[in-house]
């Protein structure tokens, strides 16, 4: 392959990993807001039925490589469900839906320190060796977080209740999609990525029924309007599945510190439609806070890749 083509690579890469970022970020500002009136577990519960249903129709032979997996992918891929899939994508939307279309863009900048739990539950879970300077930029990351919440403000939990719970949701997905990353590093040893993702919404789509059997939401269809049913439509063919698939493409052709400054356009597209769409603006004090949270995760990311 001639270095021209390289190039060509590399940028197309870079392109469609900015790109699948920028589609997250869409969607947590414009679309999955707009399910508010539903049950958060049946929203996630849709979320991952209508893609794996639309996966299936090309992709249904792939389940003969389920055979292949040992005990322990089995489990891992169950954990993957777990954190990826259920726990970490009703996280964050219970957190979009907690700040009652305010603040959306701090719900989802707190999501950026998924790789600070990632690369902390890599160092307990698989024994990868922490870099010198992880606890440094973990802890600046951590910080940046909370004033990016509060600001200067002190968090009394009458005033600032539903931002302080949200705030928690959104750190509670970061850590569910860190640990997800971890468990999907031994499925993906195995299964390629189209695979391990249908696989995933698989589990999830499965788990999450049961959960809604057992709490009484199955039935809950009735209630989606068409406004709904356009969002879920939307989100499945943008920011779902295809999303995933676009930033795995992009990751393949692309070193993964790059892919750490493409995945930038995730915030930057967040708090740019927050504010276009919602007249929603961080202060001073949250752009001060963001840029930091940001600078450190980079840094980590950088830290983590080095040989």
């Amino acid at each position: 392959m001639s270095i021209n083509q390289k190039n060509k690579d590399k940028i197309w890469g870079a392109a469609m990993v900015a790109f699948a970022a920028s589609l997250w970020g869409m969607d947590g500002i414009v679309l999955t807001p707009h399910l508010y009136n539903l049950n958060v577990l049946f929203v996630v519960f849709v979320l991952h039925l209508i893609p794996f249903i639309i996966m299936s129709l090309f992709l249904y032979q792939r389940f003969r490589f389920f055979a292949k997996l040992n005990k322990s992918e089995v489990v891992a891929l169950f954990l993957v469900a777990v954190f990826g899939g259920a726990l970490g994508t009703w996280a964050i939307v219970k957190a979009l839906f907690l700040v009652n279309f305010k603040s959306l863009s701090i719900v989802v900048l707190l999501q950026k320190l998924q790789p600070v739990f990632a690369i902390a539950l890599a160092h307990l879970l698989l024994h990868e060796k922490l870099k010198r300077n992880f606890v440094k930029w973990a802890s600046l990351a951590l910080i940046a977080g909370y004033f990016l919440t509060f600001g200067l403000q002190k968090p009394y939990v009458e005033k600032n209740q539903q931002t302080l719970y949200a705030a928690i949701y959104a750190v509670l997905a970061a850590f569910s999609f860190g640990a997800s990353t971890v468990f999907s590093k031994k499925i993906l040893l195995k299964l390629d990525f189209v695979t391990a993702t249908y696989f995933r919404y698989a589990t999830t789509s499965f788990l999450l029924f049961l959960i809604i059997l057992f709490t009484g939401h199955l039935f809950d269809f009735q209630y989606i309007t068409k406004e709904n049913w356009l969002i879920v439509g939307v989100i499945s063919v943008t920011s779902g599945s295809v999303a995933i698939f676009i930033y795995y493409y992009g990751l393949k052709k692309i070193s993964a510190m790059q892919a750490t400054i493409m995945e930038l356009f995730f915030p930057v597209t967040a708090i740019l439609l927050d504010y276009f769409v919602n007249g929603q603006i961080l202060s001073p004090v949250q752009w001060i806070s963001a840029a930091i949270m940001i600078y450190a995760i980079i840094r980590l990311n950088l830290e983590s890749n080095k040989a």
